[in-house]
């Protein structure tokens, strides 16, 4: 499986099954991380943490407090794309890692992107 990552005109391709997003709330200014994995049903939300809680960043059911950060199970259904849209009010973006590295998505205003897994159609 692979994790295509679309960017205005441009389809980044990415040779992986799991990756991570992580960004600062814009209200709290708390880091929030959440570990995915790609499969064929969509794109499975695995672990999420928050490292703290305030406005909106409540931690999900059956969170543990584990170094500072609270992190839980979510039970979602698969996604079939994740759409990021950056409004400029979160510093910096998110930033999505996967096994060879990270890319920064969403720095500015405008700057929106759609993560999904690779399928025939989507692949430039």
């Amino acid at each position: 499986m692979s994790l295509c990552v679309a960017l205005a005109a441009t389809v980044l391709t990415i040779p992986t099954t799991t990756f991570s997003l992580s960004w600062e709330h814009s209200v709290e200014k708390v880091e929030w991380r959440e570990e995915w994995a790609v499969t064929s049903p969509g794109l499975q939300l695995k672990r999420a943490s928050v490292k703290g809680s305030g406005a909106g960043m409540e931690p999900g059911e059956g969170a543990a407090l584990e170094d500072g950060w609270w992190r839980w199970t979510p039970t979602l259904a698969p996604l079939s794309e994740i759409r990021l849209a950056a409004s400029g009010e979160t510093p910096g973006g998110w930033q999505l890692c996967h096994e060879t590295g990270c890319l920064i998505l969403g720095r500015q205003a405008g700057e929106d992107s759609v993560i999904s897994p690779c399928t025939p159609a989507s692949v430039p």
